[in-house]
């Protein structure tokens, strides 16, 4: 233990000396080695959902990348993916979407089939009910995957909506803490 003493004292030394409000010096930190990956860079560009389409006559799976916003063909379906949230790689992985997707038959008027939040993790929870194909969430790539918050500038007052501000405390009773 006495051989340990002076080596923790020896590294704590160059953050002892930098003072209790100085900032730590980032530009110096080491480079990663050749066998390390380095941080990955944020995800750039226009934000895309990743879909997976199933058509139930043929059985064949197909790939669907709708860019957020914009309508996509897939068969008789436009799917149209509003939102898209994929959770940040250091918790439980899910993927949460908001997508409006018509049926446009060429003997009947487009109708909506589907309006709603779909979920990676659990496809079945809330699925497109349709007799010729299934969709489904895979994942969200490019953008800034993280929802933006909108902060209030005051706190609000809140009461009770039968109270008054000329409201005063009710005394209680001796013995009623008890």
């Amino acid at each position: 233990m006495k051989r340990l003493l002076p080596l923790l004292l020896l590294a704590a030394t160059p953050a002892l000396a930098q003072g209790p409000g100085a900032k730590p010096n980032l530009a110096a930190a080491p480079a990663p080695a050749a066998g390390q990956a380095a941080a990955p860079a944020p995800p750039s560009g226009p934000m895309t959902l990743m879909l997976r389409g199933l058509d139930k006559i043929t059985g064949r799976p197909s790939e669907i990348t709708a860019p957020i916003g914009k309508p996509v063909k897939f068969f008789t379906l436009t799917i149209t993916a509003r939102y898209c949230y994929s959770t940040p790689p250091s918790e439980p992985p899910e993927t949460t979407a908001f997508v409006q997707i018509e049926d446009h038959r060429p003997d009947q008027p487009a109708r909506k089939v589907f309006s709603g939040w779909m979920y990676a993790s659990s496809p079945g929870l809330n699925g497109m009910q349709h007799p010729l194909y299934d969709v489904w969430v895979i994942s969200c790539h490019g953008g800034a995957s993280v929802p933006t918050t909108i902060a209030a500038t005051d706190t609000a007052k809140v009461a009770a909506p039968d109270s008054s501000d000329t409201e005063k405390p009710v005394a209680l009773p001796a013995g009623a803490g008890q």
